[in-house]
C-alpha cells in the first residue's frame, strides 16, 4: 500500500508540474525544494555535516546557504525532469546549450566507447535526456528503486529518447559490450560504496569509498573518458551541459594501483567541479559513510 501511496503521489506531482508554464514549474519546484529543506531535519543534518567535512573554514552561515541553494537545485532539476515529455530536439535549446562538444564528439569518433564521467551535480537527469534528444542517447548505470511502481515511472521519463538503463549490480557486462559497440555510458561516481566494489581514494582530503567499475572498464578497453556536467547558468537562464577534454588513464605494471589512481584522478576532476558549484551538489548524501577499517563513523 505504502509503494501505491508513494507513486500517487509522485505521479500527481510529475503531471501537474508538467502542465505548467517552463517559469511557473520551475517556481513552484524550487518552492518544493525548500519547502523539503525546511521539514526534512535528518536532510539538513547530513547536508551540514558534509559541509562541516568538505568546507571546515566556511562558517555556518555559509554552509546553510550553500546547503538552501542545492535545495533550490534539486527543485529546479525536479520540475525539468517533469517537463521532459515537452521537450523536443527543436526547443530544448530553450532549456540547455551545449559548452565544449567537440570534446565528447572527438572521443566518440574514436570509435572505442565513451565513458561519460558525471555526478550528482546541477541537472544530471537533464544531462543524459538532452544529449539523447540531440541524437546522442546513453547507457545510464543505475541503482533501480525501492518503489517498483516509481522505478518503472522514473525509466520511463529517463528513457524517453532512447537512452537505456544499466543495472548497477550487473554493470560490467553491460559497459564491456557498450564500449565494444564504440557507445557511450554515463556514470555517477560519486556515492558512497563498499568494498570491493569501491576503493578509498581522497574526496575534499577525506578518504571516501568510492567505484572504482569506470577505472576498470577504462583500463581494459581503452574506452575515452570524458567529464561532463550540466549546471545552471544564472546569467545565462539555461543549463550548460559542459564537456571537458577526455582524460588520459595513468597506466603502470601495477594493475590494482593503476585502479586506484584512476579512480582518484576521476574523483578530483569532480571535487573541483563541486568547488567551483558548491550550491549544485547532492550535499544530503552520506558520501563518506563507508570508513577505512578502524575509523569512527562520520555520521
Amino acid at each position: 500500500m505504502r509503494y501505491r501511496l508513494e507513486y500517487a503521489l509522485a505521479w500527481l506531482v510529475i503531471r501537474t508540474l508538467g502542465a505548467l508554464p517552463r517559469p511557473l514549474a520551475r517556481a513552484v519546484g524550487i518552492a518544493l525544494g525548500q519547502a523539503v529543506y525546511l521539514l526534512h531535519s535528518k536532510l539538513r543534518r547530513v547536508g551540514m555535516r558534509n559541509l562541516e567535512l568538505a568546507f571546515p573554514q566556511k562558517t555556518r552561515r555559509d554552509r546553510r546557504k550553500i546547503l538552501r541553494g542545492a535545495f533550490t537545485s534539486l527543485g529546479r532539476q525536479l520540475a525539468e525532469v517533469c517537463l521532459f515529455p515537452r521537450y523536443t530536439r527543436e526547443n530544448v535549446g530553450q532549456v540547455v546549450v551545449y559548452d565544449g562538444f567537440e570534446n565528447y564528439e572527438r572521443a566518440h569518433n574514436r570509435g572505442k566507447g565513451v565513458l561519460y564521467l558525471t555526478a550528482h551535480l546541477g541537472a544530471w537527469e537533464l544531462s543524459a535526456f538532452a544529449h539523447s534528444l540531440h541524437g546522442h542517447p546513453l547507457h545510464i548505470v543505475i541503482r533501480g528503486m525501492d518503489n517498483p511502481y516509481l522505478d518503472r515511472l522514473v525509466q520511463r521519463y529517463r528513457t524517453m529518447h532512447g537512452n537505456s538503463a544499466v543495472d548497477k549490480d550487473d554493470f560490467v557486462r553491460g559497459l564491456l559490450s557498450a564500449m565494444k559497440a564504440g557507445e557511450t555510458v554515463g556514470i555517477l561516481m560519486d556515492t558512497n560504496m563498499t568494498p570491493p566494489q569501491g576503493v578509498f581514494v581522497d574526496f575534499f582530503g577525506i578518504p571516501a569509498c568510492t567505484a572504482s567499475g569506470l577505472a576498470r572498464i577504462a583500463l581494459r578497453t581503452d574506452a575515452a573518458v570524458v567529464p561532463g556536467f550540466t549546471l545552471w547558468d544564472p546569467a545565462l537562464g539555461k543549463y550548460r551541459l559542459r564537456f571537458d577534454p577526455a582524460l588520459k588513464p595513468i597506466r603502470t605494471d601495477d594493475d590494482e594501483a593503476d585502479i586506484v589512481a584512476n579512480t582518484a584522478m576521476f574523483t578530483k576532476v569532480i571535487e573541483d567541479y563541486v568547488r567551483r558549484y558548491p550550491d549544485q551538489w547532492l550535499w544530503v548524501h552520506r558520501r563518506w559513510k563507508t570508513r577505512p577499517e578502524g575509523e569512527p563513523a562520520i555520521y
